[in-house]
């Protein structure tokens, strides 16, 4: 009796050895990594200083003398500039701090009187207004009255922040690494959230305006026309500089 594997059965055996081979070559590739990470990219510092949107205080500081119980021509004008702010940001009521049992403390309370009615007069309503009475540390010291409101506003930071060295240290995986040191950009951040005038524009953009209809229109009728539809300026000649010398 011969011993031995028939040709159709060396066929099966061929194809699950294939497949078997096939099975671990897709395991090992699933096993790599997705990415490829090195040491040469740098940290993001928007990742490292954000921006964030809080609420803030806005202030001024309106300084009384004992001898004097209303406003100066420049006082007026910083508590109705003011008063305009809070119109447009306002989020809280405009508190004021008015001292009490100091040398001054009279004349502050009537200052207060004007600088309610020049509230008033920039929109701010009656209950808008809170008034806090305050005793300074030092009864004897110049006490000023504070007017304050809360509002939205963007922050960054704090910087200045070096928890590690800058220069060549084994020690210092950021100079080894090749990334940028902790408190690179935070200034810039903190620059840009104090320069924006809607902290809101960091979140959403505006609304639309509605569309310049007269101009649409006389656009739309040269464009049916043929007509360039560019706006001309009969004065734009007078504005060049002479050709004298040329």
């Amino acid at each position: 009796m011969r011993c031995g594997i028939s040709p159709e059965r060396r066929r099966t055996l061929q194809r699950a050895g294939a497949l078997i081979g096939l099975s671990v070559a897709l395991g090992a590739c699933s096993m790599a990594p997705e990415a490829i990470v090195t040491g040469g990219v740098p940290d993001d510092y928007r990742l490292r200083h954000p921006i964030a949107i809080t609420e803030a205080n806005r202030s001024i500081v309106v300084f009384v003398g004992h001898g004097r119980g209303g406003l100066t021509a420049s006082q007026r004008d910083d508590v109705a500039g003011l008063a305009r702010t809070w119109v447009r940001e306002g989020t809280g009521a405009v508190v004021a701090d008015v001292p009490v049992d100091t040398p001054n403390a009279k004349a502050a309370s009537m200052s207060f009187g004007e600088i309610r009615s020049v509230l008033a007069a920039g929109g701010v309503p009656s209950q808008g207004i809170t008034l806090h009475h305050y005793h300074p540390a030092d009864p004897q010291a110049f006490a000023p009255i504070r007017l304050s409101y809360t509002k939205i506003a963007a922050t960054a930071g704090p910087c200045g922040l070096w928890p590690e060295d800058l220069g060549p240290n084994i020690n210092n995986p950021a100079y080894n690494e090749n990334k940028p040191y902790y408190n690179f950009g935070c200034a810039s951040q903190r620059n840009l959230a104090a320069m924006i005038d809607n902290p809101s524009d960091l979140v959403q953009p505006r609304s639309e305006t509605p569309a310049y209809t007269i101009r649409r229109s006389e656009g739309f009728e040269k464009y049916r026309k043929g007509e360039p539809t560019a706006t001309q300026y009969p004065d734009a000649e007078k504005a060049k500089l002479s050709d004298t010398g040329k």
